[in-house]
């Protein structure tokens, strides 16, 4: 709608995990960074964790598109499963027949699987997004999975993704055999101040805009209170601003005008931020008010 009047040729601000609007900041390149040394290094597990809408899927994407070409990869996205869904799910994303396998047929098969892949110099790699969402007995059974290696080497690689309660589930005394087989952590940063200008800049000119022109300074200061540094939410403010800028004719927003645009969605009670960086106390409980709005990333 507004695009023409900003000669945009695209909406900069979607927020959907449009791949060419990729902005890695320090913390997702270490993130990146991170996720490739587990999975080339063969480390086993890897867990990435980070607040709703840092980013974390986008990420994933990413990482897919960077693996070598021979990298079997198994992305599981949908985790309110059982043991037996999950591994139906899994079977079909490796191409495997799953049939009406027992258990114990599924991990035979499995084995075989990455056994003759090992043997080819292939690497295998599992991606389970939402892992928050795993019931224990689902992630005991992807621990089991880990012992599916040879004497110097893992057969396969796990990449257990979601929200920090996905840490705080991993701290359960019935999963400690789990956490401790996790090799390589990471936890995704909110965007600083600056990372927040500087993504502001990249969307905007992928989509047309070259000379940054459009939110002035105050402006981004504004975005950067409201979004608390959230990739997801910095989309919703900026997507409403250029929205309400466009109903009023400004070519140019302020401060002022950022903030009445996203009155609506209640945005602005959140609490300011006291320092450039990570998010402050209370942050994820004051996130949980808005979770009908914002869906997980």
């Amino acid at each position: 709608m507004y695009e023409n009047f900003y000669k945009l040729n695209a909406k900069p601000f979607n927020v959907t995990p449009d791949p060419r609007f990729l902005f890695l900041s320090e913390s997702h390149k270490e993130a990146l960074a991170n996720l490739l040394y587990g999975i080339q290094e063969r480390k086993g597990f890897v867990l990435l964790t980070g607040e709703v809408g840092t980013g974390k899927t986008t990420l994933l994407h990413t990482l897919i598109g960077r693996l070598e070409e021979d990298t079997k990869t198994a992305f599981i996205f949908n985790t309110r499963l059982g043991p037996r869904d999950f591994f139906q799910y899994m079977f079909e994303e490796f191409g495997l027949p799953f049939e009406a396998r027992s258990k114990s047929d599924c991990l035979v098969a499995l084995n075989n699987f990455l056994i003759e892949r090992l043997g080819k110099g292939q690497n295998t790699v599992l991606i389970v997004d939402e892992a928050q969402n795993l019931d224990p007995s689902v992630l005991e059974e992807i621990r089991l999975m880990s012992n599916l290696e040879t004497p110097t080497e893992k057969l396969i690689q796990i990449l257990l993704v979601g929200q920090p309660e996905l840490a705080e589930k991993l701290s359960l005394p019935e999963l400690r055999q789990l956490r401790q087989r996790i090799s390589v952590r990471y936890n995704i940063r909110p965007l600083s101040r600056e990372e927040t200008r500087a993504y502001v800049i990249t969307r905007l000119r992928i989509a047309g805009n070259p000379h940054d022109r459009i939110f002035d300074e105050k402006a981004v200061d504004v975005v950067f209170r409201l979004s608390g540094g959230i990739p997801r939410l910095i989309n919703l403010v900026c997507d409403s601003a250029l929205l309400m800028g466009f109903a009023r004719g400004e070519r140019q927003l302020n401060a002022e005008l950022v903030q009445d645009s996203v009155r609506d969605l209640e945005l602005d009670s959140i609490p300011r931020q006291k320092s450039n960086g990570g998010l402050r106390g209370g942050f994820r409980r004051r996130w949980s008010n808005f979770t009908s709005i914002f869906r997980s990333s």
